[in-house]
């Protein structure tokens, strides 16, 4: 039986599961470091959707709902949100971790509510409020924080990588956004796997006429990275996410997902990949007040 259905029928609030994507997500920097010379990033990726698609596939069977995969109005949709939102940022963000350390992308990735704030005033007329405005400059202001302190290092090269490739996400979830409202949050989980697979094959075969490796290592450690990510990433995240903000109210639910870079940041310092300094402390404090700030508003406003 899929998970979809055993936690479909399991008794759990709402607000625990809010806290399951919220360690889902603390979680996936630390993993993503682990995997580093373990498995290539788009072969992980790649891997991992391939996982996603399995999560997914059986409530779809028993559903029905292969046709509305494929449907002609939503097939170009979903081959976007498939590449922008799933294929090419996650790849991105793994090869980013090459360099810098969990608790940095962590903390940096709050970067996206900025472009998410950009893309809804450029094609959804949705224009900032001030209270957006303000928590985008908190944001910017940590950022520029983490920046500074990293300028020049190995770190700053994946910092600005990370930087440079959130608007992907955003991008996805823009057209997200004008998908047909009667499609069940299981079509989008399995679109976002089913439709990043025809991008990450291109990757890989760009790998493959440059000769470079299709790295992949067997060990407990590249397993366990595996199955965290196909299965609990890109399958149960989706499951909890929704099941929270349909029963809570919004401001709650993004007020415990947005602290998710203090739950990467301190497992990131007790498991040895990073050492916690004043600026990463003063850095996270800011984009996560800037973030509230933006959601808040946001909630306030009725979107």
């Amino acid at each position: 039986m899929s998970p979809v259905f055993n936690l479909k029928n399991m008794n759990y609030s709402a607000l625990t599961a809010a806290w399951i994507c919220w360690a889902i997500v603390g979680l996936s920097p630390i993993m993503g470091k682990y995997a580093a010379g373990l498995m290539s990033p788009a072969v992980l990726v790649f891997l991992g959707t391939l996982l996603g698609v399995c999560y997914f596939a059986p409530w779809i069977t028993k559903s029905c709902k292969w046709r509305e995969l494929f449907a002609k109005e939503t097939l170009w949709k979903f081959l976007f949100i498939g590449t922008f939102g799933t294929a090419l940022p996650f790849t991105v963000f793994l090869i980013a971790l090459h360099y810098t350390s969990p608790g940095n992308a962590a903390i940096l990735q709050q970067s996206e509510l900025i472009y998410s704030l950009i893309f809804a005033g450029i094609f959804l007329k949705e224009f900032p409020s001030r209270g957006q405005l303000g928590g985008s400059i908190l944001i910017i202001l940590g950022v520029l924080i983490i920046l500074l302190k990293e300028q020049y290092t190995p770190r700053w090269t994946g910092d600005l990588i990370i930087l440079g490739s959130t608007w992907m996400l955003q991008a996805g979830s823009t057209l997200a956004k004008k998908l047909p409202k009667h499609l069940d949050y299981r079509v989008i989980g399995m679109a976002r796997n089913l439709f990043a697979l025809p991008a990450l094959i291109l990757i890989l075969g760009v790998m493959y006429v440059l000769n470079e490796p299709f790295t992949f290592k067997p060990t407990m450690t590249a397993w366990a990275v595996l199955g965290y990510t196909g299965i609990l990433k890109y399958g149960l995240a989706m499951v909890v996410w929704y099941k929270a903000i349909r029963a809570l109210d919004l401001s709650k639910v993004t007020a415990i997902y947005l602290s998710y870079p203090v739950l990467s940041l301190l497992l990131s310092a007790l498991l040895g990949l990073d050492k916690i300094t004043l600026h990463q402390i003063v850095g996270l404090a800011i984009t996560c007040a800037g973030a509230y700030w933006v959601s808040l508003t946001v909630q306030k406003e009725g979107h």
